[in-house]
């Protein structure tokens, strides 16, 4: 029987998201921002989130999460 998924608190979730949001957003603006050059602060943000928010939700996270899952019942299994 298979078992239930292991449910992540809700620190353990913000860190991952963080975790994954920093990097994205530094690299973001460090290499997009200056080929939006002079372009409006607000359309600069909207370029940016369009791509690091669907980066993150759908791809980094669910898998940074997988990964925590894993190594935590593997841990939990050995000190059982």
């Amino acid at each position: 029987m298979a078992h239930p998924p292991q449910q992540v608190s809700v620190h353990v979730r913000a860190f991952i998201t963080w975790l994954t949001i920093f990097p994205l957003v530094a690299l973001g603006l460090t290499f997009l921002m200056p080929l939006l050059g002079d372009t409006h602060p607000i359309f600069k943000a909207f370029v940016l989130t369009l791509i690091v928010v669907p980066l993150a939700v759908y791809v980094i996270v669910p898998r940074l999460l997988g990964l925590y899952v894993k190594l935590s019942s593997k841990k939990s299994s050995n000190t059982h």
